[in-house]
């Protein structure tokens, strides 16, 4: 009940926030009834790649460009990242395939005790899964943090992206109470919606927020982590 009674009004202030920006542009796919046999996932191959624009929801600014490419497939698969921007980014590390043990996607990335599903475990509208586990900030590995990760399927999608169109599972990832290896953060919240392609073995679209308070400060005037639009435009 306290807990509740703690989210509560983060709830009511996401409600109000998905309202306040309806106007920004969402993906919007055709709705489709779920295959007879859902489609497997591509399985890695060294050198498969993946290349996204990012950009900023409210304004919809480009402010990255972003290769991920694999370029390891034995006990772990590696995606090697690379930013025009910036350069080398940190990798993600799956292991095994479909399980992520390195998400290097939020600042900064998180290295999992225990590796979580990198996509709904069952294909199927509507199934949720929740995961309890610690991460560590790589580099830092005297400390670990609480992580919890509620996966929602939501439905499946023809949807149309710069690389092409695809047949999506989208679904949903909210983790709504975590600890951050930032002190002065009390309270934390994440949200995204995924649009996973079977065939290209990776997401075409993925888009997410992050929100946090610190001591005095109510969730009317949370502080912004980043909220990012990931388009893919190329793929092999």
């Amino acid at each position: 009940m306290r807990r509740l009674f703690l989210w509560l009004p983060l709830a009511l202030f996401v409600f109000t926030l998905l309202g306040c920006i309806a106007s920004q542009p969402y993906p919007i796919g055709v709705v489709l009834p779920p295959p007879e046999v859902a489609p497997k996932i591509r399985a890695p191959k060294v050198g498969q790649e993946w290349v996204y624009t990012v950009r900023n929801v409210f304004n919809q600014a480009v402010v990255d460009t972003v290769t991920e490419r694999v370029v390891a497939v034995d006990k772990e698969v590696r995606i090697e990242r690379t930013s025009a921007k910036v350069g080398r980014l940190p990798d993600e590390i799956q292991s095994p395939w479909g399980f992520i043990l390195q998400d290097p996607h939020w600042s900064p990335p998180q290295l999992f005790q225990q590796a979580l599903p990198s996509w709904p475990e069952q294909f199927t509208p509507k199934w949720t899964g929740f995961y309890r586990t610690r991460y560590q900030v790589p580099g830092y590995p005297n400390s670990t943090y609480y992580w919890g990760l509620d996966v929602t399927a939501v439905q499946w999608e023809r949807l149309s992206v710069p690389a092409g169109q695809f047949l999506t599972l989208k679904y949903q990832n909210v983790a709504p109470y975590f600890e951050s290896n930032d002190y002065f953060r009390v309270m934390n919240y994440r949200q995204e919606d995924v649009w996973l392609a079977p065939e290209v073995g990776r997401w075409v679209i993925r888009r997410g927020f992050g929100r946090y308070i610190t001591p005095g400060v109510f969730w009317i005037n949370a502080y912004w982590e980043d909220y990012l639009e990931w388009e893919l435009i190329s793929w092999k």
